[in-house]
């Protein structure tokens, strides 16, 4: 993936400037990421087919596509609808902040390209530790599900006050590369001092939910991922906005992804004693 990335922005950028020819600006950018995808494609088609032979070559009866694909939309159907709730919160959120003018659609906008690199290791850790969870859940070790996920939670709690901490001494520096406006600097750095708070609360609702997939509880991650959206963040978000102001739409935000990881926690601890009970009702038969 990071080879990918690597050659992503090698390509993006070659395509923009189109050096040494002419500069052929956005389409390029837009050339060198179907690039991208294409040859990435390719290689993964290479790397699963031909080198480690995960997918067979063969074409499977309609009882085996039938059996698995039953299973696979059992998990990615719910998966897939989690996913679509983040582009669709956003939506709202920029709309809630377009009430407050340009100056707060654009510290938003910013804070939208923050975060994706300040939970940069969130992301990593969510694709990461559901294969633990599911290899030590079919193993029925429990125990070591437990352990994974707790262990996950701790660190990423950790790392994520580490990258507030950086984020919010440099506050400043990093709102004056956005913008030269005073306000629109005094916006980001509002958005910057509060929003990044909740990032770790944000770690601990994500890996839940990868990790609910992977103990075969997709449904219990949508209903998470609907809750946190529309029941706690976004609607705090609003209500925060309408009694004070933009501070009060970053901080109900925060609020909302609290009380939204203090759910998580709880649902993940509720899943694994079920299990347990589950084990020793087995054992005991």
């Amino acid at each position: 993936m990071a080879f990918a990335g690597l050659i992503n922005a090698s390509w993006i950028l070659f395509n923009f400037w189109h050096w040494p020819i002419s500069r052929i600006g956005y389409s390029g950018c837009c050339l060198g990421d179907c690039h991208r995808l294409d040859n990435r494609f390719h290689y993964l088609f290479y790397l699963l087919v031909f080198k480690v032979e995960m997918v067979s070559r063969s074409i499977p009866s309609r009882s085996v596509m039938k059996a698995s694909g039953e299973d696979m939309l059992r998990i990615g159907i719910p998966a897939a609808g989690a996913n679509m709730m983040t582009p669709l919160a956003a939506g709202i959120m920029t709309a809630i902040a377009a009430g407050f003018g340009d100056t707060a659609v654009a510290a938003f906008g910013v804070g939208a390209r923050i975060e994706p690199i300040a939970t940069l290791l969130v992301l990593a850790m969510s694709s990461s530790l559901p294969p633990i969870i599911s290899q030590n859940f079919g193993a029925t070790r429990i125990d070591r599900v437990e352990e994974a996920y707790r262990i996950s939670i701790k660190f990423i709690l950790g790392w994520q006050l580490i990258v507030y901490t950086l984020l919010a001494i440099g506050a400043g520096l990093i709102a004056s590369f956005f913008s030269d406006d005073p306000e629109v600097i005094s916006a980001i750095r509002l958005f910057i001092w509060i929003m990044p708070v909740g990032y770790g609360l944000q770690g601990i609702i994500i890996l839940t939910n990868s990790s609910l997939n992977a103990l075969h509880k997709p449904l219990s991650a949508l209903y998470l991922s609907i809750a946190r959206f529309f029941v706690f963040y976004v609607p705090l978000a609003y209500v925060g906005s309408v009694y004070y102001g933009l501070f009060g739409f970053f901080a109900g935000a925060v609020c909302g992804n609290f009380l939204m990881a203090m759910i998580s926690w709880h649902t993940f601890n509720r899943a694994i004693s079920g299990e347990h009970r589950l084990r020793k009702e087995t054992v005991e038969a």
